[in-house]
């Protein structure tokens, strides 16, 4: 009993996905080209200036790790901001 509701639900998955072409078809590298364009062009530079940010706050209020935070800050922003560089260059060296 507990197979044939298994393999119902299963029947039911593949037929959905077989009258609907665009979930059924759906192409595997368009998403990832899609998660690439908003991790290297949105999240990576926003990240880059919110530690940029902290790193200021860090100088403004004294703390002893302030020039420690400021080294990191820049690296992250020289990684955050040339994240979409970095991406297409090892495409590149790939194919």
């Amino acid at each position: 009993m507990k197979y044939q509701k298994g393999f119902l639900i299963l029947g039911i998955c593949v037929l959905t996905m077989m009258l609907m072409p665009d979930l059924a078809h759906a192409g595997l590298e368009s998403s990832l080209i899609g998660i690439k364009t908003k991790l290297t062009g949105v999240i990576m530079p926003l990240l880059s200036v919110i530690g940029i940010a902290v790193a200021a706050i860090s100088f403004f209020t004294g703390n002893p790790n302030a020039k420690q935070h400021i080294v990191y800050a820049v690296l992250g922003c020289m990684f955050g901001f040339g994240a979409q560089a970095i991406v297409d260059f090892i495409a590149q060296t790939v194919r």
